[in-house]
């Protein structure tokens, strides 16, 4: 993991957290770890292609999930209900949506996927040889652990074979 795609996913986390939900955030001890992903109570997951390839993982339990919904939303929540878990995905988009934008003024273009919800508590995710940094963000109303399995992508490689003409079907029969 290249720790310059470190500084934009931190300082994006904490542009949004403040704009968003309106709370100061600390950070917490950076670690590298090269072990499959143990979910947390609530993770969305955002894939990352272009220049920068991987995964992003927010991880965090039910209490803060609902108390960063309740504040982003202006309503408050007593479960992570349908509309809570929209707002959990939507801050992980606008954080790393963001953040790309930073890495793009440095000369690593990306794109995202859409978000993915993981429910509940255990589930294993590898990012196989991805090693992940793990950036925990505290706060007073919970924290927010971000995973940033990320690499630099291949610059043009992909786009060679993308770009290649597809050949005319060969007959089987001559």
């Amino acid at each position: 993991m290249n720790v310059k795609f470190l500084n934009p996913f931190v300082e994006a986390a904490y542009e949004v957290l403040q704009a968003e939900v309106a709370i100061e955030i600390a950070r917490g001890e950076l670690s590298l770890e090269k072990e499959a992903y143990v979910t947390n109570d609530v993770t969305a997951i955002i894939s990352v292609v272009g220049l920068v390839e991987g995964t992003v993982f927010y991880g965090m339990d039910q209490r803060a999930a609902v108390s960063f919904a309740s504040r982003m939303l202006s309503e408050p929540f007593e479960a992570f209900n349908h509309l809570a878990q929209s707002g959990i995905a939507e801050l992980a988009n606008v954080i790393t949506g963001r953040a790309t934008v930073k890495l793009s003024l440095s000369g690593y273009e990306a794109t995202i996927s859409p978000p993915t919800m993981l429910i509940g508590k255990g589930s294993t995710i590898s990012t196989l040889d991805f090693a992940r940094l793990v950036v925990p963000l505290q706060s007073s109303i919970g924290s927010i652990v971000i995973h940033l399995a990320l690499r630099e992508g291949a610059r043009q490689l992909g786009l060679a074979a993308a770009t290649m003409p597809v050949p005319a079907r060969p007959s089987l029969m001559r």
